[in-house]
């Protein structure tokens, strides 16, 4: 999934006004993601004890950007109702698409196992997914599926960058790669819990230092996150997903795939960095 146009490249200010307001009436209830009201803006504006004037006016008509919110949360409840839970995958829909592609591509690549214990203990199904679709689609470029060290970008030879964390994958390598992506499959979890948070946040920071490499030296790494498990997300993480759309829009990840999405688009995607590549040569 890509941002929206509309949304990209706007002042961290609307980003500020979005938190503050996600913040106060919350994300989601039940099914719904929440969209604030005209009165909703003026309740969260006074339990801040802040002005709400830059979005409300006097006569309680909406300013420009007052409109440019509220289409924001608009388009955000209808993209993560409409297109995002409806690819979210569990388990057994993960195995069934993974044992067919692994029958089709016959892959070479590295298939990890999950975390789990006792008859839990399966491939990482949606890890394998990914890394049969780049493997199959790659023109026989090398690929990091899991680099076990810093992703480092460097100039004449020496380190310019260095980031934080490993990612899940580097495209062609885990130093100056053309792309980086984190997996996020959580299948067997029971509740929302800190490590799938802590999981976006992570996210949040590649993104951060990635933003900050290319305004300042002028390099482009592209940063992908990959997400699954309809129950996980879904029923029990809605807001997180909502925080996802936000910093894919903030320029944070370039793209999200949801579910099956890697499927429809990743293929296209590895083309892209296949042709980064050649054109590196």
């Amino acid at each position: 999934m890509k941002p929206s146009k509309e949304f990209q490249n706007l002042p961290k200010d609307f980003w500020a006004n979005i938190r503050s307001i996600s913040q106060i009436i919350g994300y989601a209830k039940e099914d719904k993601i929440k969209i604030p009201s005209i009165d909703d803006l003026k309740k969260v504006f006074k339990e801040l004890n802040l002005s709400y004037a830059h979005l409300v006016d006097k006569r309680d008509q909406l300013t420009p950007q007052g409109i440019q919110v509220i289409n924001y949360f608009r388009y955000r409840a209808d993209v993560l109702i409409n297109y995002v839970q409806l690819r979210l995958m569990d388990a057994e829909d993960a195995k069934k698409l993974f044992t067919e592609l692994k029958k089709k591509h016959k892959p070479s690549c590295p298939i990890p196992m999950n975390k789990q214990k006792g008859k839990k203990r399966a491939p990482a199904y949606f890890t394998g997914i990914i890394n049969i679709l780049i493997e199959a689609h790659s023109a026989s470029y090398p690929c990091d599926y899991s680099p076990r060290e810093l992703t480092t970008i460097t100039r004449d030879d020496k380190p310019l960058r260095t980031l934080a964390r490993w990612v899940d994958g580097a495209f062609t390598s885990s130093v100056n790669p053309i792309a980086i992506w984190e997996i996020k499959e959580y299948y067997y979890t029971t509740t929302f819990g800190s490590r799938v948070a802590d999981g976006v946040y992570e996210s949040l920071l590649d993104g951060m230092e990635l933003e900050e490499l290319h305004e300042h030296e002028g390099l482009k790494v592209l940063h992908y996150l990959m997400v699954d498990s309809h129950y996980t997300w879904w029923e029990c993480g809605k807001s997180y997903l909502c925080r996802l759309i936000d910093i894919m829009h903030m320029g944070y990840v370039d793209e999200i795939l949801f579910g099956r999405e890697v499927v429809e688009q990743l293929p296209a995607l590895v083309h892209e960095w296949v042709k980064l590549a050649r054109g590196n040569q």
